[in-house]
């Protein structure tokens, strides 16, 4: 025999998953919580560790690939990354490609800060990744042939397409190199998540859209 937990006419039907859009908005609150506590502990330990940054070209260097997005500068360094990066992480979220879009920028940004800053640096902050969100964003629509995406790339460079400036070397302090490969992870991450989509259409038969229509 069975016995219904709630029987009809409680009132105690149980919840669904919460809708995409929220939970986009509360793991960009965690990341901004996260990186919050760990710039607070490095202000409270006179900045230690920063030293964990990318060494350009030294062996021991390498692992600041994955731990220079989690530290910045200073508290300014932190709020300047902040609300681009909680806009275009919450919009790369809800567009649902938001683990491997980031690891690829991640990777493709640290190694060209690595091989490419100059010596006796330590190359620190998450502005490589926001550059590589950000161009993902701006061109995804032209590889899915997607006009909705088209359209929303150009809302958005109206509105951040002047921060692509910082791919270019105009500020000995701040790490071009980390914003124009994050850019360039950005731009191999949308192209490549549009041929793996259309080789797995293809391979399940799924006739592809005109470009420009949305199917």
């Amino acid at each position: 025999m069975t016995v219904n937990p709630t029987p009809p006419g409680s009132g105690t039907a149980p919840k669904g998953p919460r809708p995409l859009w929220q939970r986009s908005a509360l793991i960009m609150a965690a990341i901004a919580a996260l990186l919050f506590v760990i710039e607070g502990i490095d202000a409270a330990t006179n900045y230690r560790l920063d030293d964990a940054g990318i060494e350009p070209r030294q062996v021991d260097g390498l692992d600041g690939i994955l731990w220079a997005p989690f530290l910045h500068a200073d508290w300014q360094h932190l709020f300047a990354n902040l609300i681009p990066g909680l806009v275009l992480g919450f919009l790369l979220l809800m567009s649902k490609r938001f683990i491997i879009v980031t690891a690829i920028v991640w990777v493709v940004s640290g190694l060209g800060v690595w091989l490419f800053a100059p010596p006796y640096s330590v190359t620190v902050g998450a502005s490589g990744i926001i550059f590589g969100w950000l161009t993902y964003l701006l061109i995804r629509g032209l590889f899915n042939r997607d006009v909705w995406q088209i359209l929303g790339g150009v809302v958005l460079f109206l509105i951040y397409g002047s921060v692509l400036w910082g791919v270019l070397p105009t500020d000995s302090g701040v790490s071009w190199q980390g914003h124009l490969f994050g850019a360039i992870g950005g731009v191999l991450a949308a192209w490549y998540l549009a041929d793996r989509d259309r080789r797995r259409a293809r391979k399940a038969g799924t006739p592809q859209p005109y470009p420009g229509v949305r199917s």
